[in-house]
């Protein structure tokens, strides 16, 4: 599968985030040399300018007055002009970038990434939606006004993550079978992939009731045009093993592992099993625990994706709470769900978080009520899969999830706060437990 895309985006936000950095030390430095001469009252040349600033100590030594090292990310000491690049792995959380109108602080989807015992530890930030159906009942609205109209509102929250995540809830594929005996039938163009690419997708689950709508044959290109497109997937496949074998990723060094599995699907002809091709299906937990056990050796953080629960039910049902506690058990750090088409609540277990349903992102032009109301979910994870999570609140209007700000925003949050079970979601995003 090629990642070369994927890496690419990756490694732009990176040089992107260093530009930031430079900048804002650069201001910073500018800023105190004029306080601290101006406090002084005194005016220094060139030899009292480096005695104010060490001593005669080299420009960019790293070292403070008393001879102790800076943290590694500082490239100059305290006096020096000239700011190097620091290096992708072990970055320091960037500096704010300033916003055309001189604030030096953007706004931020992302829960701030605090350091732990006097150092900036690595974190990554991973983001997810629910249902992504990028087709259908949005082909003309995409039709007239291209591919990334769905994605324009909220591209900020989409394109700042380390890696976001979704679920795609139809076929790519422009051949394929329709299948007989389900209620709604789906297909999408390729064309909507470079679109969804660009907007900051990473990865997709396929484990949903929609992965065969088109018949295998459907699924295989599906397979084939994500993987063109440098987007991940996972939760089918050509046998059992394939389909319940995480996808890995990579970021900041860290490996996060995604395991897609499903516990609706239309036939049980369509669950993957030994040579048989399929979904990864979750009715009972055997396959998905093992899986995730495996993972937990070859990966740093461990995400679940399932498609579950009850069409427009805000509420979790009992096998959905035991199923997600199972999946913890097993060393799931954070539990991402789909299939209701309406947000759901969250809960902390053993340290760990469950998002029940996401609900709808790109599905519908405006729909109605529980069934338009959507977000992006923020989850700033260590290495040890410790998360904190923040939910950033939109509404879908024509087609396009928008952010909600002032009541509407507070008013999404409280809604979600009350069904939540054992945890708060704050006025401010923030996910906490009770």
């Amino acid at each position: 599968m090629s990642l070369s895309r994927s890496e690419s985006r990756q490694k732009e936000k990176a040089q992107r985030d260093n530009r930031r950095r430079r900048a804002f030390s650069l201001s910073l430095i500018a800023a105190g040399s004029i306080i601290l001469l101006t406090g002084v009252g005194i005016t220094v040349n060139q030899t009292g300018l480096t005695d104010w600033f060490g001593g005669g100590a080299k420009s960019g030594s790293g070292q403070t007055a008393d001879g102790s090292n800076r943290n590694d990310a500082d490239a100059g000491g305290a006096g020096s002009i000239a700011v190097t690049e620091t290096p992708d792995a072990g970055e320091a959380t960037p500096a704010p970038e300033p916003t055309d109108n001189g604030d030096a602080s953007p706004p931020s989807s992302m829960p701030e990434e605090e350091p732990v015992d006097g150092e900036a530890e690595e974190r990554v930030s991973l983001s997810f939606v629910g249902d992504m159906l990028p087709g259908e009942y949005i082909a003309d609205i995409m039709a007239q006004n291209g591919y990334d109209f769905p994605y324009q509102k909220a591209l900020l929250y989409l394109s700042e993550p380390d890696l976001m995540v979704g679920n795609l809830e139809l076929p790519i594929t422009t051949r394929g079978t329709p299948v007989e005996g389900t209620p709604y039938v789906y297909k999408g163009s390729p064309e909507t992939l470079p679109a969804m690419r660009d907007a900051g997708f990473d990865v997709m689950s396929l484990a949903n009731n929609h992965a065969l709508d088109q018949g295998l044959e459907g699924m295989r290109d599906t397979m084939k045009h994500l993987t063109d497109a440098g987007i991940g997937f996972m939760g089918v496949g050509e046998n059992d093993k394939e389909a319940f074998a995480p996808l890995i990723r990579e970021t900041k060094g860290v490996k996060v592992a995604f395991i897609g599995v499903s516990e609706v699907i239309p036939f049980a002809g369509m669950k993957a099993d030994s040579n048989v091709p399929g979904i990864a299906e979750t009715y009972e937990t055997t396959r998905a625990v093992a899986s995730i056990k495996s993972a937990t050796d070859e990966a740093d953080i461990v995400v679940v994706m399932v498609h579950w629960g009850e069409d427009g039910k805000d509420t979790p049902e009992n096998y959905q709470k035991n199923m997600a506690r199972a999946y913890i058990d097993a060393g799931a750090d954070l539990v991402i769900g789909s299939h209701p088409h309406v947000l759901q609540g969250f809960e902390r277990y053993k340290g760990k978080w469950i998002a029940y349903s996401l609900g709808n992102f790109v599905y519908a032009s405006n729909p109605s009520g529980a069934h338009g109301e959507t977000g992006v979910l923020d989850a700033v994870c260590g290495p040890e899969g410790d998360c904190e999570l923040k939910f950033n609140p939109m509404q879908v209007i024509q087609s396009q999830p928008t952010p909600l700000e002032g009541d509407l925003a507070v008013a999404l949050l409280s809604r979600l706060s009350s069904i939540s079970i054992g945890a708060e979601v704050r006025s401010d995003g923030s996910i906490v437990q009770q």
